[in-house]
């Protein structure tokens, strides 16, 4: 019988509506997962991550305070999935940690960073596991943009050489992997669940939109989905990456002035600015397609996938459906991803794709923690 070749996978996303966390056996080259846990992310640690993500003048105090604060929640969630499953940390090779993103500049007018925190050495000592983390610097060090880094993870099991296909993972940004003749590109599109959280958080108290009901009962207003159109990310060529720091609430704010709008107008403009962006970015690709397979949160937005659905027909492109249809459960998508860039960490392999990221070489990617 083979050994157990167990790899823990933890991803805390833009969304941050909790740590996932799986446990990934990936014997033969496939995909088992043998269990997964979400953990909650307390109130207060995550208005610390919010206050952090904000531009502007940072407080260093805060900065220590929080990234060893998310060590213990990440270990936290690690310890609860080992409990879960009867795993023993005799059998687990690494844990691949994402961490939380604080801040996230693409390169551009000037060298471009990526802030990820939530200490791996915390994870390290407390697990008693070997903990991979920190794996978006080397593609900016070498020019790239450090994100996405999931195509690499979708391109190795996803890909099939007769489909061109895509895949779309909607988190709090959206980003989609193409997959075509073995070859692999991918971007960033723009807001998924971010804004549609954030604005349904300050209007009904409910940190998101449970399938899209709320904004199921509003109109969306097309003057203001045009406007929020506007904005120059949509323009730009891949490779490309954005976060936080550019789709906000005060963004979002500075683009309502001018509207007078009842709250759930906005949630429903907000859905329609989410599925048209994806859409668009689809169809600029100008080829046909196989088919689009959805993952992440955004997965289980009725009302978002319904006007996704909507636009990608009128754009001529095949059916969304969900990657449960390739065996992986939407929910888990980018955690096991971690898993596996974790995998390719120990094994020193590349796990960049240049073509996504514009990084001028592949690379290994993270860095390794020992207990």
């Amino acid at each position: 019988m083979a050994k157990p070749n167990i790899y823990i996978g933890l991803m805390s996303g833009t969304s941050m509506d909790s740590v996932d966390a799986v446990a990934i056996d990936f014997q033969n080259g496939h995909i088992q997962m043998l269990g997964n846990h979400s953990h909650p992310i307390p109130d207060k640690l995550k208005q610390d991550i919010l206050a952090l993500c904000q531009p502007g003048l940072d407080n260093v105090d805060l900065y220590g305070h929080t990234d060893r604060a998310l060590g213990d929640l990440f270990s936290a969630a690690t310890l609860a999935l080992m409990e879960k499953t009867n795993i023993n940390t005799e059998q687990i090779i690494a844990i691949g940690s994402h961490g939380q993103t604080i801040r996230h500049q693409p390169p551009g007018t000037s060298h471009g960073f990526t802030l990820q925190i939530g200490d791996p050495n915390i994870i390290a000592i407390k697990t008693k596991c070997a903990v991979v983390a920190d794996f978006r610097r080397a593609d900016m060090a070498l020019g790239g943009q450090g994100a996405p880094l999931v195509p690499a993870f979708h391109h190795h099991y996803f890909a099939e050489p007769s489909k061109h296909r895509i895949i779309l993972n909607i988190g709090g940004i959206a980003n989609i992997t193409i997959l075509k003749n073995n070859n692999c590109s991918g971007f960033d599109t723009g807001p998924g669940n971010l804004l549609l959280d954030s604005w349904c958080l300050k209007n009904t108290g409910q940190p998101f939109d449970d399938k899209g009901a709320w904004g199921d009962t509003g109109n969306l207003s097309r003057p203001l989905v045009d406007k929020l159109k506007l904005h120059p990310f949509f323009k730009l060529k891949p490779p490309k990456s954005t976060g936080r720091e550019t789709f906000n609430a005060s963004w979002l704010e500075q683009q309502l002035t001018g509207h007078t709008l009842l709250a759930k107008d906005i949630q429903a403009s907000l859905i329609a600015f989410s599925a048209e962006t994806i859409s668009e970015a689809i169809a600029r690709i100008g080829e046909p397609v196989d088919d689009i397979l959805v993952c992440g949160g955004g997965a289980f937005n009725t009302s978002l996938i319904t006007a996704l659905k909507k636009n990608i027909t009128l754009c001529g492109q095949p059916k969304v459906s969900s990657t449960i249809a390739l065996g992986i459960d939407p929910k888990w998508v980018e955690a096991c991803a971690f898993a596996w860039l974790a995998k390719r960490r120990i094994e020193l392999k590349p796990a960049n794709i240049p073509s996504v990221t514009g990084a001028s070489r592949a690379t290994v990617l993270g860095a390794l923690y020992h207990f």
